[in-house]
């Protein structure tokens, strides 16, 4: 059993990261928004669902690992070594992925928030209905990243001159951080934790083919079988 306990608990580590991810009060409050018929970018949402997947997978494996040092089956070890090498190469391929994306998510719902924020101070814009959803949705981005307008010149002042300062914090002024930097933070500060807790279980995970191997070996040199 000692064999595959760490599996299981590293699937346990990428399941509780990767659930708070999703239901963390930040992000899923930005990543539910919608405006005009679009939804807010997805890609985050998406990898985090991918996440759980992996971390139950991983679980299961380990208790396969578990069963198979039990009962000192060469096959059960063999297809456990096997799915470990599956996860690992999926990992690495899921690491180098992310890292050269890792600008993209917050990229994207920059560009939902111009999108919204475009719509809500837009002079021309003659559908009150519809600057009413986009002052609402720049509101739930204000209050929930405690920013106010967006990286061009003085986000507060240009929302003074268009009268829509009640969509910003009580707490506002000119010096507030604009919501651009913000988002990159938010998702900058997920990225890093994500990047710890996939280095922690690919040294978990070395370790276990490993040990699964020897092992393995162990049992067919074994004069007993």
């Amino acid at each position: 059993m000692v064999c595959a306990g760490p599996v299981k608990l590293a699937g346990g580590v990428v399941l509780g990261v990767a659930l708070w991810l999703r239901h963390d009060g930040h992000t899923s409050s930005l990543l539910e928004l919608k405006f005009d018929g679009q939804q807010a970018p997805t890609t985050f949402l998406n990898s985090v669902h991918i996440l759980i997947a992996v971390g139950a997978v991983m679980m299961v494996v380990g208790f396969l690992g578990c069963y198979g040092a039990i009962q000192e089956s060469q096959c059960l070890l063999g297809t456990f070594f096997a799915c470990l090498v599956i996860l690992f190469a999926c990992e690495v391929a899921a690491g180098i992925f992310g890292f050269m994306h890792k600008d993209s998510i917050s990229k994207e719902l920059i560009t939902f928030y111009d999108n919204v924020y475009d719509n809500s101070v837009a002079t021309t814009l003659t559908d009150q209905d519809k600057k009413q959803a986009a002052a609402a949705v720049l509101k739930a981005f204000h209050e929930t990243l405690e920013c106010c307008g967006r990286g061009i010149s003085n986000p507060f002042t240009t929302l003074v001159t268009q009268g829509l300062t009640d969509i910003c914090p009580k707490s506002v002024s000119a010096s507030t951080t604009d919501c651009h930097g913000k988002i990159r933070e938010l998702f900058n500060e997920k990225v890093y934790l994500i990047g710890i807790a996939a280095l922690i279980v690919a040294i978990i995970m070395i370790f276990e083919m490993t040990f699964s191997m020897v092992l393995c070996c162990g049992i067919r040199n074994s004069p007993v079988y």
